[in-house]
C-alpha cells in the first residue's frame, strides 16, 4: 500500500538494534532445572568441549537427549563481542520447532577473563509470550533452518562489499527477475519495535509507529510498486485524464467492502478529501500534499487553491486540479475513510476525537488488508488478516496470505536484536555494528541480510528558530538563544563540529555514508551529490566563531555572545534509539570541544513529540524526518506554512529570502511535468539548503536487513522486500 510520506521520529532507523550480545538481554536468569531448558547441556561437540572459546563461527550444530530424556536441537557459535551462545530449541526424533512457542534457552559462556561469572555458563530464559501476543495459528512449524524447501523461500540478493553500482544493478535484477507465486495461508509475521503507536486516528498521525501499523488497514486510490517504484491501481481500477492534465476520472473497483461489510463508494472518496483534508477544522497530514499554489498575475503572489472532487455515480470520482501536478498520481495513495462511520463527528466538530489511541482497535474501519484485534500499551499490537480484501492472486485465492502482523514492543535496539536471534521475530533492520558478527550465521540462524543501499529519509540536528509566543505570552525560546539559532554563521560553525567519519566508523561501524544534501541518492537523479559540504574542522568552526565576537571571557570553557550571554542551551533525542543516542553524544562533544554548552538529554519519544509539533519548547534536537523516492513528499518539511517545518512551522510569509526561494522551488517543481526541469529546480532546493542549514545533517545509513528465511514472494529491491499481501510463510 502506498502511503503519503510523513516525520519519520522514533523510526528514521526503524528496524536497527544495538551490538549482538547475550549478556546484554533485558530478560532474567533462570535455574538449570527450568522446563523450558534442557535439564543438561552437551559438554563436547563435534570439534571441542562447547565451552571452548572459537570466536567468530558456529562450532556445534546437533540433536542431543538432555538428563531427563528430553530431546533438544542446540546451535552454538559466538557474537562480535566474543560471547559464545547454545541456543537449544525442543526437538522430537529429527525435527525441532524453529519460533516456537515455547520458550527458547540460551547458554551463554562467558569469556575468560570477565570479571563476572567468568569462564561460567550463565543460562538465560526468554519469556513466554507467544500465546498471548499472537493471533491463534493453526500451523506447526517443523524442520531444520536450512532445508531445501526454505533456501528456496527466497532470492539472495546480497552483493558482497560496498561497492553501490553493484548493489543497485542487484536489486535492479532482482525486480525485474521476480514473479509471484501462489502462496497458501498461514501463519504471521512478527516485528519487535522500540516505537508503539499514539493514535489510531490516521489522518491525524504524525509519527512513523502510528502510521506504520495503520498503513496495513487503510489504501488510497493508487499504490506504488516495490519492485518498479511505479504508480499502480488500488481502490481505483482504472482513469483517465484530459489532455492538459488538470481533470482526471478515476473508476473505482465495485467489490471493495469496509472491514464492517458496508460497500465503499466514491462518496467516500469525495468525504475523505472535501471534508476531512481540506477542513480546515481539522489538522490533517495529508492537506500538504493537496495544498495547490498558483500565482496571481496581479499581485505577483502565491495563492492557495483547492482541487475539487466530484462524485459521478457510486462508483466514478473525479478530481480537477487547479494547476498541473507532476506527483499527482502518487499522491493519490493517500488514505481514503469510511464516509458513514466518520461524517458524525465531522459534522459535530469533534473528529480529533474520534479513534484516539484508547479505542477499543476492532472500530477502526478501513478497507485494507488487516485488522486490528487487540492492543497492549508497552507490549504489543496484533493485526489479523481481513476475510474479505478485495485482492486475489493469480489462482483466484483471496489474499493476503498471511494470518496476522504480531507488532511486539520492546526496550530498546538491543532488545529487538534479542528477539530476533532468538526465533522470536522475523525481520530486523541490522546496525552496522551488527553486520559483521551477524553475516556468517545466515545459514546456523535461519535468515537472509539485504543490502540495499543508502536508505531514503533525513537524520539531523536542527535549531528551534520560532519566534512565537505560547498561551502564556512568552517567547517559545529565550531571546538571546534564539538570535543564536537564527544566525547562519553559527549553523555553519556547528555544521564543521560533526564528525561524520567517527559517527560512520563508531556508530554504523562502516555502513554508512556523509550526508550534504537534503534528498538522498537514493532518490536518483533528483539526488544533487554537488552541493556546499562542511567537513569536520574544529579549527574552522573556532574561526567563525571568534569572528561573531563570541569568545570565552572569564575562562570557564564556555563561549559568551556579544552581551555576555554564556552560549548555553539544550540539545535532546529519543531514548531506545541507540544509534540517535550515540550520534548525539558525537555532535555534543564537538559542541563542547568549541566552548558551546549544551546539555545534552535523552528524553522519551512520547514528550518529544508534542513539543515540536504543539508546544515549540524545545532548543535542538538530533531527530529524522522519513522521505520518499518522490521529492515533493517533502514539502512538508521544506515549506514555510507547513505543519513540519520543523525549525519555523506554520508560517504566513516565509520568515527568510532563502526559505521564500525554496517554497517557490517546490511549488514550481511540483508543478513542472518535465523531468529534467523538475530534477533541475530540486537541484536548486538542495544547494540553497546546504548554504543556510536549516538542518545539519549527520549520515545516511545502508539498508541492511535481516529476514527470517521462511517467507516466499520476496526478494530485496531499491523500494522494498515484499508486497506483504502476497507475503507468506514456507515453514508452515
Amino acid at each position: 500500500m502506498a502511503k503519503l510520506m510523513r516525520i519519520s521520529i522514533v523510526t528514521i532507523v526503524c528496524l536497527v538494534g544495538a551490538a549482538v550480545g547475550a549478556l546484554s538481554l533485558p530478560v532474567g536468569d533462570s535455574a538449570a532445572a527450568d522446563p523450558a531448558c534442557p535439564g543438561s547441556w552437551p559438554e563436547q561437540g563435534y570439534d571441542g568441549s562447547l565451552r571452548q572459546e572459537d570466536h567468530g563461527r558456529v562450532a556445534y550444530q546437533d540433536f542431543f537427549t538432555d538428563s531427563d530424556g528430553d530431546r533438544w536441537f542446540v546451535i552454538r557459535s559466538s557474537d562480535s563481542n566474543g560471547y559464545t551462545t547454545i541456543r537449544a530449541y525442543p526437538a522430537t526424533g529429527d525435527d525441532y520447532v524453529a519460533n516456537s512457542p515455547d520458550e527458547v534457552c540460551y547458554l551463554v559462556v562467558r569469556r575468560p577473563g570477565d570479571t563476572e561469572d567468568a569462564a561460567e555458563p550463565k543460562q538465560v530464559v526468554f519469556p513466554k509470550e507467544q500465546e498471548e501476543l499472537e493471533p491463534p495459528d493453526p500451523c506447526q512449524v517443523r524442520g531444520g533452518p536450512t532445508g531445501p524447501a526454505l533456501r528456496a523461500a527466497s532470492r539472495r540478493s546480497g552483493p558482497q562489499g560496498t561497492d553501490q553500482s553493484n548493489i543497485v544493478a542487484q536489486l535492479e535484477r532482482n525486480a525485474a527477475e521476480f514473479e509471484y507465486g501462489i502462496g497458501r495461508r498461514c501463519g504471521n509475521l512478527t516485528i519487535a519495535t522500540i516505537g508503539e503507536p499514539l493514535t489510531f486516528n490516521l489522518a491525524l498521525a504524525d509519527d512513523a509507529s502510528s502510521s506504520n501499523v495503520l498503513g496495513y488497514l487503510f489504501e488510497g486510490l493508487t499504490e506504488v510498486s516495490w519492485l518498479t517504484n511505479r504508480e499502480e491501481p488500488g481502490l481505483a481500477r482504472s482513469w483517465e485524464h484530459s489532455a492538459d492534465g488538470l481533470t482526471w476520472t478515476f473508476h473505482l473497483r465495485q467489490d471493495v467492502r469496509w472491514h464492517d461489510g458496508q460497500p465503499f463508494t466514491a462518496h467516500d472518496v469525495a468525504f475523505t478529501f472535501n471534508r476531512i483534508i481540506y477542513n480546515d477544522d481539522i489538522n490533517a497530514n495529508a492537506r500538504a500534499a493537496f495544498n495547490f499554489r498558483v500565482l496571481d498575475d496581479t499581485t505577483g503572489e502565491w495563492r492557495e487553491e483547492p482541487m475539487t472532487v466530484t462524485v459521478l455515480d457510486d462508483h466514478t470520482v473525479q478530481f480537477r486540479l487547479p494547476v498541473s501536478f507532476a506527483p499527482f498520481l502518487r499522491s493519490m495513495g493517500t488514505a481514503i475513510y469510511p464516509k458513514h462511520i466518520l461524517e458524525q463527528y465531522v459534522d459535530a466538530g469533534t473528529f480529533h476525537t474520534v479513534w484516539g489511541i484508547d479505542t477499543d482497535p476492532s472500530e477502526v474501519i478501513g478497507t485494507g488488508p488487516f485488522t486490528i484485534t487487540s492492543y497492549q500499551p508497552g507490549r504489543s499490537v496484533v493485526l489479523r488478516r481481513n476475510p474479505d480484501y478485495w485482492l486475489r492472486d493469480a489462482a483466484g485465492n483471496r489474499l493476503p496470505y498471511l494470518d496476522g502482523i504480531v507488532y511486539v514492543k520492546v526496550s530498546d535496539l538491543a532488545a529487538e536484536l534479542a528477539r530476533f536471534r532468538a526465533g522470536q521475530s522475523d525481520l530486523h533492520g541490522v546496525l552496522g555494528e551488527e553486520f559483521a558478527g551477524l553475516a556468517p550465521l545466515q545459514a546456523a540462524e535461519n535468515f537472509i541480510i539485504h543490502r540495499r543501499g543508502p536508505g531514503l529519509g533525513l537524520s539531523f540536528l536542527a535549531f528551534n528558530m520560532n519566534p512565537g509566543l505560547n498561551d502564556a505570552g512568552d517567547s517559545y525560546v529565550v531571546p538571546e538563544r534564539l538570535e543564536w539559532f537564527r544566525n547562519t554563521q553559527f549553523r555553519q560553525a556547528v555544521a564543521h563540529v560533526i564528525d561524520k567519519d567517527a559517527i560512520i566508523d563508531d556508530v554504523y561501524h562502516g555502513h554508512a555514508f556523509p550526508k550534504s544534501s537534503s534528498i538522498s541518492p537514493a532518490a536518483g537523479d533528483f539526488h544533487n551529490p554537488n552541493v556546499r559540504r562542511y567537513e569536520y574542522d574544529i579549527d574552522r568552526a573556532n574561526a567563525i566563531l571568534d569572528d561573531l565576537g563570541w569568545t570565552d571571557t572569564d575562562g570557564d570553557g564556555i563561549r559568551e555572545d556579544g552581551a555576555g550571554n554564556p552560549i548555553v542551551f539544550t540539545m535532546v533525542t529519543n531514548e531506545g534509539n541507540t544509534v540517535r543516542e550515540k550520534t548525539g553524544a558525537i555532535i555534543h562533544q564537538g559542541l563542547q570541544a568549541v566552548g558551546i554548552g549544551a546539555a545534552y538529554e535523552i528524553k522519551p519519544f512520547s514528550e518529544i513529540v508534542p513539543q515540536i509539533t504543539t508546544t515549540y519548547d524545545w532548543e535542538a534536537i538530533v531527530i529524522g524526518f522519513g522521505e520518499g523516492s518522490d521529492p515533493h513528499g517533502g514539502i512538508v518539511l521544506w515549506h514555510s506554512s507547513e505543519n513540519f517545518h520543523l525549525w519555523h512551522p506554520k508560517q504566513a510569509q516565509p520568515a527568510t529570502m532563502w526559505e521564500a526561494e525554496i517554497d517557490d522551488l517546490y511549488i514550481r517543481a511540483s508543478q513542472e511535468l518535465d523531468h529534467d526541469r523538475r530534477v533541475a529546480l530540486y537541484h536548486r532546493a538542495q544547494e540553497i539548503v546546504a548554504e543556510n542549514l536549516p538542518l545539519i545533517f549527520t549520515v545516511q545509513p545502508e539498508r541492511i536487513t535481516a529476514v527470517r528465511n521462511v517467507f516466499g514472494n520476496t526478494t530485496a529491491t531499491l523500494y522494498g522486500l515484499w508486497d506483504i499481501r502476497y507475503l507468506y510463510r514456507t515453514d508452515r
